[in-house]
């Protein structure tokens, strides 16, 4: 009588039957499914996932090849590889707060902040350079800390609660700067060489064997697991093509970063921790309740979840990226000043989370959509810098780009909510 519950149940969420055929004891198949048609039911929920920022890189690529030889040059690529690690980088902790519903203005603030605390433990306190970077990430979490309990304790909205933090954080980073206004790091060792190392070309190709058969592997366990519940799974082919076409990106990327001066390693930071951020969120019990607490907020609470402290986590994490992205831009200009944190790395951030796919409402989006994201955003700007584009025109530019992003996620919300109707 359960095996029969179950299998009714199984048959009610995939909507193909599960049923045993009559005088058998073989267990029932789960029903294959193909990409087209994964693709297809999520169109039809409104995810549009990847599928726009994908087709805008490629338009991107060949407007700016035809109009420039050097934009897809190895060289030009690397640059635009280092370019991006640290505002991908805040826009990573971006997407944790987009994915409550909440915002967070005070990022590029709070990586400016960190990244002047890191520097000053380390030249004017002669701390070690890890003892130094634990600081900044330690001063980044009390931050991250505070927006959260203002925001749960006392109720004030996340916009609010960032926008004074925006303000004050950088107050307080003019102030810890002094009269000096810019400290140098020590060019030959220390921070400063995370943006001057290169992966050596063997390393680069053992990356992309480990990206590579970690996918593979955790889409196999998936796979086993919903075969096991009954729920449709693709196809052993269809695993087979994905898994191929990322081998495939990750294999030229190498190849052509290689042929320069090979993988930097702040690109394997932002890696990193786009590919192990992603894993907490969809693997493990506080990423799947921050994707509840987002998607609704009330029904989170009535099922048992902790909403004040997933908010808490959500900011705490945020602000302690950002520090990290502080880190990676100190480190690559070699020194901070008045500017770090500032110009507009805070707008880039935000444009890169919503541009590559998370959703302003809250309770859609992936980190990859930081990747994405700003990968749009720096291949505009050098593009244009290629070009010889003035700024005004850059802006214009990135501004058109976020507004079609958001009008697609909205559109696609409301496709999705008069479909359910």
């Amino acid at each position: 009588m359960h095996t029969s519950v179950q299998t009714e149940v199984a048959g009610e969420v995939t909507g193909k039957s599960t049923e045993r055929p009559a005088g058998t004891d073989q267990p029932p198949q789960p029903p294959r499914t193909n990409l087209f048609e994964a693709a297809r039911d999520r169109l039809r929920r409104g995810d549009l996932g990847s599928i726009p920022v994908a087709v805008g890189l490629v338009l991107i690529a060949v407007v700016f090849s035809s109009l420039s030889s050097h934009f897809l040059a190895p060289e030009n690529l690397t640059n635009l590889a280092l370019q991006m690690a640290a505002t991908g980088t805040i826009a990573l902790g971006v997407v944790l707060v987009l994915l409550l519903g909440e915002i967070d203005l005070s990022a590029g603030s709070v990586s400016g902040l960190c990244a002047v605390v890191m520097t000053l433990l380390a030249v004017h306190h002669g701390w070690s350079p890890v003892l130094a970077v634990l600081g900044a990430l330690a001063a980044g979490a009390a931050v991250g800390l505070l927006h959260g309990l203002m925001r749960t304790k006392l109720s004030m909205p996340s916009f609010v609660v960032t926008l004074a933090g925006l303000i004050g954080w950088e107050g307080l980073m003019l102030f810890l700067l002094g009269d000096e206004g810019t400290i140098n790091l020590p060019f030959d060792r220390g921070i400063a060489q995370l943006s001057d190392t290169w992966m050596p070309p063997a390393v680069g190709w053992l990356l992309v064997v480990l990206l590579a058969g970690g996918h593979l592997a955790a889409t196999l366990v998936t796979r086993r697991l919903r075969a096991r519940a009954g729920l449709s799974v693709l196809g052993a082919g269809w695993v087979a093509v994905r898994s191929g076409g990322l081998v495939v990106l990750l294999g030229a990327a190498v190849l052509v970063l290689n042929s320069d001066r090979g993988v930097p390693l702040t690109l394997v930071i932002f890696g990193g921790l786009v590919v192990g951020l992603d894993l907490v969120l969809r693997r493990t019990v506080v990423g799947r309740r921050m994707y509840a607490v987002g998607g609704n907020a009330e029904a989170s609470r009535r099922a048992g979840i902790n909403i004040t402290q997933v908010r808490i986590m959500a900011f705490m994490g945020s602000s302690m990226l950002a520090a990290v992205g502080g880190i990676l831009a100190a480190s690559r200009l070699a020194a901070v000043n008045q500017s770090s944190g500032g110009s507009d790395i805070l707008l880039n951030a935000i444009a890169a989370a919503v541009i590559g796919g998370t959703s302003l409402f809250g309770g859609r989006g992936r980190t990859y959509a930081a990747l994405l994201g700003i990968l749009v955003i720096q291949s505009i700007t050098n593009g244009m810098l290629l070009l010889n584009v003035n700024s005004s025109v850059r802006f214009m530019v990135t501004g058109a780009v976020l507004a079609v992003a958001v009008a697609i996620d909205s559109l696609a919300r409301r496709g999705a909510a008069d479909g359910v109707r």
